[in-house]
C-alpha cells in the first residue's frame, strides 16, 4: 500500500452534526452521536454518504483537553428537514485539503497524523500552504460495522495557498 500526501479540492457537503465536548478517548469517543445520527437518518429516510469526525478545536492554545469540541457529522443525499433539538444540519464549504488516505491496520494512524502535520509545517514555513480549518478523518460509511469503511480513512487538513517566498 503507497500512502501519500495529496492536495485536492473537495467539494461541499450537506451533513448532519452532532456535538461532543470533552477529552480525546480513542477511536470510539464519538460512537454514540453517529449512532444516534445513523438512527435519525434511517428513522427519516435520508440517504448518507460519508462519515465525517471533525476536531474543531485541535489546537486552541490554553483550551482545557475537557472543552474541546468534536463533530460527528454524516453526509445527507436528500432533503434534511427539521431535526431534533440535538442534531445540527449543516454545510462544509468546497475547500482546498491536504489529504492522506489509509488503511490503520496496515499503517499506522499516529504515523500519518505526525506525518500530515509535519508536511503542512514545512509548506507553511516554506510560504506554500497554511492550514485553514479544523482536520477531519473521512469515512465511506460506518466504521464500527462496515469492516470496509474502517480499512480506509482519509485524513484532511483544509489549507489554502500563501505566497511563496523569493
Amino acid at each position: 500500500m503507497v500512502v501519500d500526501i495529496v492536495t485536492k479540492r473537495e467539494p461541499s457537503h450537506r451533513v448532519i452534526v452532532r456535538t461532543y465536548i470533552g477529552p480525546w478517548t480513542g477511536g470510539d469517543m464519538l460512537r454514540p452521536e453517529f449512532a444516534e445520527l445513523e438512527s435519525w437518518a434511517k428513522d427519516t429516510g435520508v440517504k448518507t454518504g460519508k462519515w465525517f469526525r471533525i476536531y474543531l478545536d485541535k489546537y486552541e492554545i490554553g483550551m482545557p483537553s475537557d472543552r474541546r469540541r468534536w463533530w460527528a457529522s454524516i453526509e445527507c443525499k436528500g432533503r434534511v428537514s427539521a431535526t431534533p433539538q440535538s442534531i445540527e444540519a449543516r454545510s462544509l464549504p468546497p475547500e482546498l485539503v491536504a489529504s492522506v488516505t489509509f488503511d490503520p491496520e496496515v499503517v499506522s494512524d499516529r504515523l500519518v497524523f505526525h506525518g500530515l502535520e509535519c508536511w503542512l509545517d514545512w509548506r507553511t514555513r516554506l510560504g506554500e500552504f497554511e492550514e485553514a480549518g479544523p482536520t477531519r478523518e473521512v469515512f465511506l460509511g460506518n466504521p464500527w460495522t462496515d469492516p470496509s469503511a474502517k480499512r480506509q480513512i482519509e485524513l484532511q487538513v483544509p489549507i489554502r495557498r500563501t505566497r511563496a517566498r523569493h
